[in-house]
């Protein structure tokens, strides 16, 4: 049995998650094609959901490491960070990722990429120099988990999947504001299915960033315990993400679409506590996790 082939439970919950998210995306695609009686609206809208998962799944690496302010870092820049890694990815059967850095204050890390082949890590400078060895290697084995679980394709297609719900969404009360082209049938039925329409219009970004953010959280929890299992040390984990939550510094780079990346949320001061950003939660509760590593029996 391999290290990716534990914690199926998870794995089922999330893709099962998934599996969801995708009929509730085909249905919603349905109600509205069928409102405005085109079929066409629905094959436009697939197609657009196709072209935007393929863009973004294709080059998430460069476009990630680009928004974060991520550098390209080599071995004889930091070769310390370098060992770390290389010997990590032999303990976990994974091909070396590339390196970035960040050159931020707070303590955080991400990976991104669409395969193992493509992968990233990118690590702050206030985690280097704020955490010690067997913290950034709890840090490091968390975000080579999200590669090793496929992590970063699952959530490309979540994010996208939520996006194409927002823009069709969008288009529909657009259409209805304007004036935009009505079906043709003027029955009970029809204006029953119009009014559903509009009603899921509003609802369905709503219901579709909920299911991503869920994902999301569910992913942490098995990077977290795939993580410990690489290292055999969840204490090194939980340490650092309690040095983590308490740094009081801001990520100035990070932003609502790219929050999720991070091993911790990078929202500080009152970004942290807006009521957007308590409700729209990426990460499990810091108090959560550092609950089941310290739970965990190795």
């Amino acid at each position: 049995m391999t290290l990716y082939s534990q914690k199926a439970s998870n794995i089922r919950k999330t893709f099962f998650l998934m599996f969801f998210f995708l009929v509730f995306v085909i249905g919603v695609g349905w109600i509205f094609s069928q409102a405005y009686n085109s079929q066409g609206i629905l094959y436009v809208a697939v197609l657009i959901s196709i072209i935007m998962a393929f863009g973004s799944y294709w080059w998430s690496d460069k476009i990630v490491t680009k928004i974060a302010h991520a550098k390209l870092i080599e071995f004889k820049e930091n070769p310390e960070l370098y060992r770390i890694v290389e010997n990590l990815c032999i303990t976990a059967g994974l091909l070396q990722p590339k390196i970035y850095l960040i050159d931020e204050a707070q303590p955080n890390a991400f990976a991104t990429g669409r395969d193992q082949k493509h992968s990233v890590i990118a690590v702050t400078s206030g985690l280097l120099e704020k955490l010690d060895r067997s913290e950034i290697e709890g840090v490091i084995s968390h975000e080579l988990s999200h590669i090793g679980n496929r992590d970063m394709l699952l959530m490309t297609m979540a994010v996208v999947l939520a996006g194409f719900i927002a823009i069709i969404s969008d288009w529909f009360r657009r259409g209805r504001l304007f004036g935009g082209r009505r079906s043709r049938g003027n029955n009970e039925a029809q204006g029953i299915i119009m009014i559903i329409a509009l009603v899921i219009s509003i609802l369905a970004p709503l219901a579709a960033t909920l299911i991503r953010l869920a994902i999301s959280r569910k992913r942490e929890f098995l990077a977290d315990s795939t993580g410990a299992l690489i290292t055999r040390y969840p204490e090194g984990l939980a340490n650092a993400l309690e040095k983590i939550a308490k740094d009081e510094n801001p990520l100035p780079s990070a932003t609502n679409a790219t929050a999720h990346l991070y091993i911790a949320s990078p929202f500080r001061g009152r970004q942290a506590f807006s009521g957007l950003t308590k409700l729209f939660q990426t990460h499990p509760p810091i108090e959560d996790r550092i609950k089941a590593l310290r739970d965990m029996k190795i």
